[in-house]
C-alpha cells in the first residue's frame, strides 16, 4: 500500500460556485469520505479557508517578507487535500474521478513518499529532519 494525496486545486470562480452550493458539497462530501473509509483507503481529509484571510511567507536572501492573501499571480489555489492508503497511483486517480467537485476544479494526484523512501536516519529523525541532514543542511 502507498499513501496518495488528492489535492484540490480551484480558482476564484470554482471556489465561487462551491460556496454557492456550500450545503450540498458538504453533503456529498461527507458521502464521499464515508465510502473511502468504507474501502479502508482513508486517511484524513481537510479543506483550507479563504485564501485572501491567509498570508504568503517569501523567502529571499534578507529577512522573509510576509504579505497578506495569496501569491498575486495564482491562478489555481490549493483548497484542501484527501489523503488515502492505496495499492496503486491507478486506485488513487479512480478515487480522485469520484471527488465531489464543480466543473472547472482539478485534483492533483501525488503519491507520498514511505519512511524507506528518505535517509537511512529516518528512524532517529523525523522525514524531515533526515533529508536536511543527507543533504547537508542540518
Amino acid at each position: 500500500m502507498a499513501q496518495y494525496m488528492l489535492i484540490m486545486r480551484g480558482t476564484d470562480e470554482t471556489n465561487a460556485a462551491m460556496m454557492a452550493n456550500i450545503d450540498e458539497m458538504m453533503t456529498t462530501t461527507r458521502q464521499f469520505i464515508e465510502a473511502m473509509d468504507k474501502a479502508g483507503v482513508y486517511v484524513a481529509a481537510e479543506g483550507l479557508d479563504d485564501p485572501a484571510l491567509g498570508v504568503v511567507v517569501h523567502f529571499t536572501d534578507e529577512a522573509p517578507i510576509v504579505t497578506d492573501g495569496p501569491y498575486g499571480e495564482t491562478k489555481e489555489l490549493f483548497g484542501g487535500y484527501f489523503l488515502l492508503d492505496v495499492a496503486s497511483k491507478e486506485e488513487a486517480v479512480e478515487w480522485a474521478k469520484r471527488v465531489p467537485a464543480v466543473p472547472g476544479s482539478k485534483i492533483e494526484v501525488r503519491r507520498v513518499p514511505g519512511e524507506d523512501e528518505v535517509p537511512q536516519d529516518s528512524a532517529k529523525f523525523g522525514k524531515a529532519d533526515a533529508y536536511r541532514e543527507s543533504n547537508g543542511q542540518s
